[in-house]
């Protein structure tokens, strides 16, 4: 099967572990050159997506095409086609940065001059070549994120696999490397997917958006598609009363829902202007606004939307892929 304008093509995905769906039949397609983003809370199935992607994982169901070739029967193939940056660290602390590249170009059937010139000029990309003789161990942890991208573009891989690539660095470190997934598109032809739970991260950096959440997918687009589905503002209001009957007397929202045991969401044209006629419905009603709050649309509140409750920037828990593993079965 050879899809030459789709990298990945995902149908119909399942993946249990015992009585556990970790994702629950997901489908999507990443466009070459595509930067595609997995947005979504802890527990949602990202990692475990892009695990089955990258070979680590065998799906329950489902396929899963890399560049046209199948993760389950031409694994090897697919291992060729992807550059991989995991979440969990990889790197050698005790190697200089220069080590864990020729290390990892050496699995890959690199060597000698090609290697070496490979090494430096990625290593230049990352602005790392003044410490290309240096232990990581005394790498801040931007540096060694980056050091860890260059290393995943040894071997020239058509997707690069990105499992939250900023996580635990700090806001400078972050926009840097956003600067580097941006010129790796345009200077390498490269096609990105990346996981995150940063919701600026996504739309910052990706031109569609797959939102899961409990294994599913429960949205698709890009982000000013995403955003266009609240279609104005979104008023948040925490009541003690007849929600219900507060609800339809608000004959000027375009929705009125209830997302929690006394908080509703109200879908508006313009928040500021309705607000004052929204506390006098209230005391018509007996009812009493205990709390009351409204943002422009975010895909926070896109979240928020689909799920009724925030998408929390909380670290997705993976097990830990331990090197002598990645060595073993990237061979």
């Amino acid at each position: 099967m050879k899809l030459m304008d789709e990298i990945v093509v995902v149908e119909n995905l399942v993946k249990n572990f015992k009585d556990i769906v970790a994702v629950d039949n997901i489908s999507f397609t990443i466009g070459r050159r595509e930067i595609f983003g997995l947005l979504g809370p802890n527990g949602a199935g990202k990692t475990t997506t892009i695990h089955i992607i990258a070979t680590l994982l065998k799906p329950t169901s489902g396929r899963v095409f890399v560049s046209g070739y199948n993760v389950v029967e031409e694994s090897k193939r697919v291992r060729e086609k992807i550059g991989i940056v995991f979440q969990d660290p990889s790197l050698d602390n005790q190697l200089t940065a220069y080590d864990n590249m020729y290390i990892h170009g050496k699995l890959y059937g690199l060597k000698g001059r090609e290697l070496h010139d490979k090494i430096m000029e990625l290593l230049d990309f990352v602005e790392l070549k003044q410490f290309a003789s240096k232990k990581v161990r005394y790498f801040s942890g931007g540096m060694r994120r980056r050091l860890e991208i260059a290393r995943s573009l040894l071997h020239e891989p058509e997707l690069l696999i990105l499992d939250e690539p900023t996580i635990g660095l700090d806001p400078q470190t972050r926009a840097r490397i956003w600067n580097y997934i941006r010129e790796l598109r345009r200077e390498y032809d490269m096609t990105i997917l990346l996981t995150t739970h940063y919701m600026d991260e996504a739309e910052e950096l990706a031109s569609r958006i797959a939102i899961m959440d409990h294994g599913k997918i429960i949205a698709m687009g890009t982000p000013d598609e995403l955003k266009a589905m609240l279609r104005g503002d979104a008023i948040y209001l925490v009541l003690r009363g007849d929600i219900d009957s507060f609800c339809r007397e608000l004959s000027f929202a375009r929705e009125c829902r209830k997302i929690a045991e006394n908080r509703i969401e109200v879908l508006v044209d313009n928040a500021p202007k309705v607000l004052p006629e929204l506390f006098n419905i209230a005391l018509s009603n007996n009812v009493v606004i205990q709390e009351v709050s409204y943002r422009r649309p975010t895909l926070n509140e896109v979240f928020l939307h689909l799920t009724g409750r925030e998408l929390r920037e909380t670290i997705e828990e993976t097990p830990v892929i331990r090197r002598a593993y990645m060595r073993r079965h990237w061979r």
